[in-house]
C-alpha cells in the first residue's frame, strides 16, 4: 500500500489556506471585473494621440493607466492563485487562460503610450514635470523611459509585440501543465520494501531528506524519470521559450537575449559574468562539501540523491506556529512594525497557503499587487527547511507590502534583482538567530544542513542553470538546434564540473534537471539573480547584525523604495555594491565557514 500522506485540496482546513476571497469574493465578482476591464478598453484607447495636449492630459493618462494595471493584476492574481493550489481544477485553469488573454489585450491597447511620450520629447517631459506638481512623482519613470527609448518601437510595432504575448505563453504553459498535472510519479519505497511513499512536488523534498537511502534513491529517480518521460515535449517547449526571447531581443534591437534581460533593470552585463566567473573559481568549496558528506554518510560513492540526506540521526520537528515565532524573533532587529505586520499576515490574515495537497504546483512563491495583501504559496512539512522557505517568501512579501504602501502603482513593482536580496536577507537573519539560540548539536547540524541546502539551490543549481540558459540562448541566436539530447548533454556536462570527482553522476537523470523548472527558464535570465540576491543579502545582513550605524534604516528604505530607483542604486544606498564581484566572493566565504562548522561538528 502507498503511504498517501498528501491530502486532496478539499481536505485542507480553510484556516491553512490563503484568503483569495479578499481579492474577489467569488468567481462571479471576478468575472464581472474581467468584463468591466474589457469594456473600458475603448475609452483607454481614446487617449491615443492626446498625451501631448497638455500636462493635465498626461497626468490624467498616467492615473488611468495605473488604475487599469492594478485592476488587471487583481484579475490575473485571483485566477493564478486559485489554479496554483489545484492544477486539476479545470474551472480555475479556464479563468487563468481568460486572464492571460485579457492581459495581452490590455498590453496591446496601452502600447501606444510610450512611443507617444517619446515622440513628445524628453525635454518637454522634463519641463512639464518641473512646472506641474502632479507629474513630479514620475521623474524616475521618465528617466527610465528615456534610457530605454532606443528599444521602444513605434506604436504599431508595440501593439503587435503586445498581441504576441498571449500565444507566446503557450510554451511555458505547456511545460507547466505537464509538470504539474500530467506526470504521474512512481512511488518511492523503503529499504525493506514494506512501505511505499507517494512522490509529488510537495513531498519530494521531505523524501530526499529521509535517512533511508532507498527512499531517497527511489524518490529521486521517480521524480527525474517522470520528467524524462516527457523530455522531448518539454525540450520543444523550452526551445520555443528561448526562441521567443531571441525574437523579443531582436525586435527591440538588442544585440543578445542577455542584453535584453539586463538592460531594462539597468544591470551591466558584467554583473552576470562576474557571478559566473566567481562561481567557477570557488567550485572547490562545493567539492569539499561533497567530500564531507560522503565521509559522514559512510558511503563509497555519493550520488545526487544523497545531497540532502540527514547528517545527524535526530530529526528536528518545527510546527508551523513555532516557525512563525522564530522568524519573528529573528527579524526583531528590523523593529516592531516589521515584526507585527509579518506575524499578523502569517497567523491571522491568511497570507499563506501552508500545506501540500494533491495538484498543488511545485515550489513556493510570493505574489500580490497594490490593493491586496501579499500571498505566499508553499508546502510546509514541519522541518527546518520549510521554516527557511517560509522566511524566504515572507521576505518577498514584506518587500511588497512596504513598496505598495509607500509607492504609487507605477513604482509598486520592484525588479527581480532586488527581490532576491529581500528574501535571502530574511533567511540570513533567522539563520543567525537560530545558530545563536539553539545550542544543541543536533539543532546546529540541522541548521547548517539547511544553510547548505539553501546555498545548494541558490548558489550552486541556479548558477548552473544560468550557464545552461546562456548557452541555450547563444545557440539559438546562432540558429543551432535545441533538442532534448542537446539539453541533457549540456546540463550533464555542467553538473559534472560542479560535482567534480566527489559525486557519481547519473548523466541522464541529472542532465534532465532543466525539465524540473517550468517557470524559471521561461523568464529570460531570471535564475542568476538568486545567486546575486544571496550575495547582497549576506552583506546587508552582516551590517544589521553587527550593529552598523544606519544599516537598519537604510535597509528599510530599500524595502520602501519599490521600483522608484534602479536596483543597483537602491542596494548601493542600502550598503552593498553588486556591480562588483566582492559580495559574491564574500558569500562564498560564508559558505566555506558553514563547511568548516560542519566538519568541526561531524568529523
Amino acid at each position: 500500500m502507498i503511504d498517501t500522506t498528501v491530502r486532496s485540496r478539499a481536505e485542507i482546513p480553510l484556516e491553512y489556506t490563503w484568503d483569495i476571497a479578499s481579492i474577489f469574493p467569488s468567481p462571479v465578482e471576478w468575472e464581472a471585473k474581467l468584463t468591466e476591464i474589457k469594456e473600458q478598453l475603448p475609452s483607454v484607447r481614446a487617449f491615443q494621440g492626446r498625451l501631448g495636449e497638455s500636462p493635465e492630459m498626461l497626468a490624467e493618462w498616467l492615473e488611468r493607466f495605473q488604475a487599469l494595471m492594478v485592476d488587471m493584476q487583481r484579475v490575473i492574481m485571483y485566477a493564478t492563485l486559485d489554479y496554483s493550489t489545484d492544477t486539476n481544477n479545470q474551472a480555475a485553469a479556464a479563468r487563468t487562460a481568460q486572464a492571460t488573454s485579457l492581459a495581452a489585450m490590455v498590453q496591446a491597447t496601452i502600447s501606444f503610450a510610450e512611443p507617444e511620450l517619446m515622440q513628445l520629447g524628453f525635454d518637454v517631459l522634463r519641463s512639464w514635470r518641473q512646472s506641474h506638481p502632479q507629474l513630479r512623482i514620475y521623474a524616475h519613470y521618465f528617466d527610465n523611459l528615456e534610457r530605454m527609448s532606443a528599444h521602444i518601437r513605434s506604436a504599431e510595432v508595440e501593439e503587435l509585440l503586445g498581441q504576441v504575448e498571449d500565444p507566446f505563453r503557450t510554451a511555458a504553459n505547456t511545460h507547466g501543465i505537464l509538470t504539474n498535472s500530467e506526470i504521474v510519479f512512481a512511488p518511492a519505497k523503503s529499504a525493506d520494501g514494506a512501505q511505499r511513499f507517494e512522490v509529488t512536488h510537495g513531498t519530494l523534498n521531505a523524501l530526499l531528506h529521509s535517512p533511508d537511502r532507498e527512499v531517497r534513491r527511489t524518490a529521486w529517480e521517480s521524480y527525474a524519470d517522470g520528467h524524462l518521460a516527457y523530455k522531448n515535449t518539454m525540450a520543444n517547449a523550452l526551445a520555443a521559450g528561448v526562441k521567443q526571447d531571441v525574437f523579443r531581443a531582436r525586435a527591440r534591437r538588442y544585440t543578445s537575449s542577455l542584453e535584453a534581460a539586463l538592460t531594462p533593470p539597468n544591470i551591466p552585463i558584467a554583473v552576470f559574468h562576474n557571478l559566473i566567473d566567481v562561481f567557477r573559481r570557488n567550485l572547490s568549496t562545493w567539492h569539499r562539501y561533497w567530500r564531507l558528506r560522503r565521509k559522514v554518510l559512510g558511503v563509497d560513492a555519493l550520488y545526487e540523491y544523497d545531497i540532502k540526506a540527514p547528517l545527524a540521526e535526530e530529526k528536528i520537528e518545527i510546527p508551523y506556529q513555532q516557525a512563525v515565532e522564530w522568524i519573528c524573533e529573528g527579524m526583531a532587529p528590523l523593529g516592531e512594525e516589521y515584526v507585527s505586520i509579518l506575524r499578523r499576515g502569517a497567523l491571522e490574515q491568511r497570507w499563506i497557503d501552508i500545506y501540500p495537497n494533491r495538484g498543488k504546483r511545485l515550489g513556493a512563491f510570493s505574489y500580490g499587487g497594490p490593493g491586496t495583501h501579499p500571498f505566499i504559496m508553499m508546502s510546509y512539512t514541519d522541518d527546518i527547511f520549510s521554516l527557511s522557505t517560509l522566511a524566504h517568501e515572507l521576505g518577498h512579501s514584506m518587500h511588497s507590502y512596504f513598496s505598495w504602501r509607500t509607492q504609487p502603482a507605477i513604482y509598486g513593482r520592484y525588479t527581480l534583482f532586488a527581490a532576491e536580496v529581500a528574501s535571502n536577507f530574511n533567511q540570513a537573519l533567522v539563520r543567525d538567530y537560530l545558530l545563536r539560540t539553539q545550542s544543541s548539536r543536533a539543532f546546529q547540524v540541522a541548521l547548517l544542513e539547511e544553510a547548505m541546502s539553501n546555498y545548494h539551490r541558490y548558489f550552486f543549481v541556479m548558477p548552473m542553470l544560468a550557464r545552461f540558459e546562456l548557452e541555450l540562448h547563444e545557440r539559438a541566436e546562432r540558429g543551432e538546434p535545441l533538442t532534448a539530447p542537446v539539453m541533457i548533454e549540456l546540463m550533464a556536462d555542467l553538473f559534472a564540473e560542479g560535482y567534480g570527482d566527489e559525486l557519481t553522476l547519473d548523466r541522464a537523470r541529472t542532465g534532465g534537471t532543466w525539465a524540473h523548472f517550468s517557470t524559471h527558464l521561461y523568464s529570460n535570465f531570471y535564475v542568476y539573480q538568486y545567486a546575486t540576491g544571496i550575495s547582497g543579502a549576506n552583506a546587508l545582513a552582516r551590517a544589521v547584525l553587527n550593529g552598523k550605524e544606519g544599516a537598519v534604516e537604510r535597509y528599510l528604505e530599500f524595502l520602501h523604495a519599490g521600483g522608484s530607483r534602479y536596483p543597483l542604486d537602491a542596494l548601493l544606498y542600502a550598503g552593498v555594491d553588486l556591480s562588483t564581484p566582492e559580495p559574491v566572493n564574500a558569500a562564498f566565504a560564508v559558505l566555506a565557514d558553514y563547511v568548516d562548522r560542519l566538519e568541526d561538528l561531524l568529523l
